[in-house]
């Protein structure tokens, strides 16, 4: 007996969230279903906040597939000056295990004198970012402790498009060149001045998020569609037709450490929790006028994306709700019927 149909499961997600315009989309073998409410669709752009750094390190493992970089390079490596200290690489930006803090020091103040209840991270730019680095102090030596940093996405975009040969602000033209466009998605990009819905911070519109500085850990804008896409090549790469690229989407699933305490592990900044029938990855995102998440389980091919037009609240109820919707799709998927053998 098949359980209730997918739209079934996304209509309360998508009626319970506080936005007023959500899209919520699934794929589970194969079919994929979307439910919107409000004046959006599956085309509309909304901001991804920390999905964004899901994209980069996708860029990483494509970059790591070519041979151009390594997990284990140090960021320096990269960087027009070294950092003291002992080697903060690669794979700890992408595992927040580099000791660094969540914003850049600075960050803040200047937000507070140039736009905190606007738009925070515009004015803190590229240069700002390497300015902060030299003068920051590690929290604790690179590899030994996970701490979720916005700094450390930012800096791993930051170096990516240094390794490939551009300056640190290449870094939305690189993901374009090497996983966006190749993926075919029209709705996915950095870019504050195209259309978007209007993002909601305690029932007031937003302006569109900017920032130039840390685009890599939360500027990225997509659609339900377009995140619907990659989902979908993440639960099966072989229908990615170039090489390093389908390459980095199975990496981007390997675990890369255990999470002390909590049973979890982390992936390429994907998070993993392990379920008695298969894995469980998923991120979520925020900023101050949305709220974003996607997740899948590989071994049932199912996969959730939540996008609303407003920003997460204490306990994250509409991410925690995604979650659960999450679980329940692949408990109600068909499975196979079997003849006994006689």
């Amino acid at each position: 007996m098949s359980g209730p149909l997918p739209a079934d499961r996304l209509r309360p997600l998508a009626e319970a969230a506080r936005g007023t315009g959500t899209a919520v989309a699934s794929v589970r073998g194969g079919e994929s279903t979307v439910v919107c409410r409000g004046p959006v669709d599956e085309r509309t752009r909304f901001e991804t906040g920390s999905l964004t750094k899901t994209f980069t390190a996708l860029l990483l493992a494509e970059l790591t597939a070519r041979g151009e970089v390594s997990y284990g390079d140090r960021a320096d490596r990269y960087l027009p000056f070294r950092l003291p200290g002992p080697p903060l690489t690669l794979l700890h930006l992408a595992t927040h295990t580099s000791g660094l803090p969540r914003l850049p020091p600075g960050l803040l103040a200047g937000a507070l004198r140039a736009g905190w209840l606007s738009n925070p991270y515009a004015g803190f730019s590229e240069g700002d970012l390497l300015a902060s680095l030299r003068r920051t102090r590690l929290r604790h030596r690179p590899g030994t402790r996970v701490l979720y940093s916005n700094f450390g996405g930012g800096l791993l975009g930051h170096v990516l498009a240094r390794a490939a040969g551009g300056s640190g602000a290449d870094y939305a033209a690189l993901l374009a060149e090497r996983v966006t466009v190749p993926l075919g998605l029209a709705d996915t990009d950095c870019d504050p001045g195209r259309a978007q819905a209007t993002g909601h911070w305690h029932g007031r519109p937003r302006p569109a998020m900017r920032m130039p500085g840390l685009a890599a850990a939360g500027a990225l804008r997509s659609s339900a569609r377009d995140l619907l896409r990659v989902l979908s090549a993440l639960l099966d790469p072989d229908t990615v037709q170039e090489r390093a690229l389908r390459t980095a989407l199975t990496e981007v699933q390997r675990p890369r450490l255990s999470v002390p305490r909590t049973g979890s592990r982390l992936c390429l900044v994907w998070n993993l929790r392990p379920r008695r029938d298969g894995a469980l990855l998923h991120h979520s995102g925020g900023t101050r006028g949305f709220t974003s998440f996607a997740g899948f389980l590989p071994g049932s091919g199912t996969g959730l994306v939540a996008l609303t037009n407003t920003a997460p609240t204490p306990l994250a109820p509409f991410v925690q709700a995604a979650y659960g919707t999450l679980g329940a799709l692949e408990a109600d998927r068909p499975r196979p019927k079997w003849t006994a053998r006689v």
